[in-house]
């Protein structure tokens, strides 16, 4: 065993309080971003990510999140153990949960579970830190005005970020047009500040063996519901049963199907900034159709 993972196992021991001698350490996904790895001494197992030190913040800030997600007590979290550095790397360990296929009632029971999760609402839209979106930063500084907070923590970040990349002059033309018109998506409709995953793809949500959903990689903060909404629904989507009995615990208001395309448009700006390629054109057709609703 090599010494990266002996150490990341005394830290381990530290944290729980007992021996933990991994005799099996087994690489697993872990996405496109962080190494991953299964570590097991047969009778305890642990889910660790591994990347460069200067991502601990990172780390951090995930380990904060979930342990927020857990304390609203409505859906699965891995619980995480312990962050840090070790050998110039950058480690978070979480609780290992093997996943199984849905089970019947699965998709129905994480619906009802998110709409309880959003129903967790706090004063102000932010979180007391920022985060990651991806490996993007995502800035979460409180905002009392929920178009504002996305005006300039998210879209305006993201064009800035596009143009740095050398996005086209309709892009960025067209996305800064889009965020002085903001404020009309939002005549009739009041947000509330509500816990979100903040990276709610088809990805991040699997089920345990008693088919309880179990969600986790997320980019936490308190902002509009919908927003969690729209991602499931942006790479892929999620079984009908669960938009079914989310709707049945907590109506989703007028007008969502053009607001999630908003919404949706932060993640395609971003994956733009990571990726580059076909994104581009799918945020500036995303823009168009948003600038059309409000001529």
């Amino acid at each position: 065993m090599n010494v990266l993972i002996q150490q990341i196992a005394q830290q381990i021991s530290q944290q729980i309080d007992s021996p933990f001698d991994p005799k099996e350490s087994q690489q697993i996904q872990g996405g496109c971003i962080n190494q991953a790895l299964r570590l097991s001494d047969g009778n305890q197992h642990y889910f660790v990510k591994i990347n460069h030190s200067t991502l601990l913040r990172m780390f951090e800030a995930e380990q904060r999140g979930l342990k927020t997600l857990a304390k609203s007590k409505s859906i699965r979290i891995p619980k995480p153990i312990c962050s840090g550095i070790v050998d110039n790397q950058a480690y978070l360990v979480l609780e290992y949960i093997d996943f199984f296929p849905a089970q019947a009632d699965s998709y129905r029971k994480a619906g009802t579970a998110l709409a309880k999760m959003h129903k967790k609402n706090q004063s102000k839209f932010g979180w007391h830190i920022s985060n990651t979106i991806g490996s993007t930063l995502q800035i979460n500084e409180y905002r009392d005005d929920w178009v504002v907070f996305w005006q300039q923590n998210r879209l305006q970040y993201q064009l800035n970020l596009a143009q740095a990349k050398r996005a086209t002059k309709r892009l960025i033309d067209d996305g800064t047009r889009l965020v002085e018109k903001l404020p009309l998506l939002f005549k009739n409709y009041k947000v509330v500040p509500s816990l979100l995953h903040g990276d709610l793809w088809t990805g991040n949500l699997s089920f345990d063996q008693q088919g309880n959903a179990v969600i986790y990689d997320p980019a936490v903060y308190y902002g509009d519901r919908e927003t969690d909404i729209a991602m499931t629904q942006l790479f892929g989507s999620f079984d009908p049963s669960f938009y079914h009995a989310y709707n049945e615990a907590y109506p989703l208001q007028s007008g969502y199907q053009t607001r999630a395309i908003l919404y949706n448009l932060y993640h395609i700006l971003n994956h733009f900034h990571l990726f580059g390629g076909g994104y581009q054109t799918q945020a500036e057709n995303m823009i168009k159709t948003l600038l059309a609703h409000l001529n």
